[in-house]
């Protein structure tokens, strides 16, 4: 019951949000939109802690300030390699195990490498991605580790990554 409250405000603030409409009409097919999705999900039995959003807020507050400091630094490097003269990029393809438990957590890490400029998460199997990425120096498996351990932790708080 906990989790259906949690998804009913995260939805009532998403639409009034978004929206921007509070006339009475509007304020009704609101009520309607958000009933019949709390009513469907219900029905599907999704409501569950994965898909409880006030569960990790904390720890994806804290998360994505890392991320975007990291994109940014990565932008400086593929801003440098775009404007050298000579193409000095040295693609790899490397299998990067995740400790993650969640598919959640597995698909925040997958995205997190992607929305990192010179790096794409092509596949994710299990417990392996293989990863994409512009310069073999900084695509080791070693080099995603940090992201990986974030990740685990924002996605699932309760899950303890190993």
């Amino acid at each position: 019951m906990a989790y259906l409250l949690g998804i009913f405000v995260a939805i009532v603030a998403f639409w009034m949000g978004n929206s921007g409409h509070y006339k009475p009409l509007m304020l009704g097919f609101a009520a309607l939109s958000v009933g019949l999705t709390l009513l469907l999900s219900a029905r599907l039995k999704i409501i569950d802690r994965e898909g409880a959003p006030y569960v990790r807020f904390v720890g994806f507050a804290t998360y994505y300030p890392w991320l975007f400091w990291e994109i940014v630094k990565s932008n400086v490097v593929v801003i440098k390699a775009c404007l050298r003269a000579d193409l000095d990029i040295n693609p790899a393809l490397v299998k990067v195990k995740t400790t993650c438990k969640t598919d959640l957590a597995k698909v925040t890490f997958a995205n997190s490498i992607t929305l990192t400029p010179g790096t794409v998460t092509v596949e994710i199997d299990g417990d392996k991605l293989l990863v994409h990425g512009l310069y073999e120096a900084n695509t080791v498996p070693e080099a995603f580790e940090e992201m990986d351990r974030r990740c685990a932790r924002a996605a699932d708080p309760s899950e303890k990554a190993s």
